[in-house]
């Protein structure tokens, strides 16, 4: 919940770094809230209402941690429009989180680990 809280205080930090854990566990907590929404979507009979609302809240901050993620394995953040070419571009991009950090400052800021 922590590394939830911590990309959530920093929606608007598109510069800087951002470790893989900082990064998968925010994924990770946003499926989880995401599936919950749908499930109490699915009972109380709403037609993706809180899901659509959870999506918009949280785009922002999920567009700020996927660009601090690219800057910490040395990459710029436009790399995330690879996003945008179907199925490759997400798998590319999966490559890409996946990387470790460079182990030492970039041109990006100093290693967070």
């Amino acid at each position: 919940m922590g590394w939830y809280l911590k990309v959530l205080n920093n929606y608007v930090g598109f510069s800087g770094r951002a470790r893989r854990t900082e990064y998968w566990m925010f994924v990770l907590f946003s499926v989880i809230v995401s599936i919950i929404l749908a499930i109490l979507e699915s009972l109380l009979g709403l037609k993706s209402v809180l899901t659509g609302i959870y999506s918009l809240v949280v785009l922002l901050p999920s567009l700020a941690v996927a660009f601090r993620r690219l800057h910490d394995t040395g990459k710029s953040g436009w790399w995330i429009l690879l996003g945008l070419i179907p199925l490759i571009g997400a798998i590319i991009l999966i490559v890409f989180y996946c990387q470790d950090s460079e182990p030492n400052e970039n041109e990006y800021g100093p290693n967070p680990k």
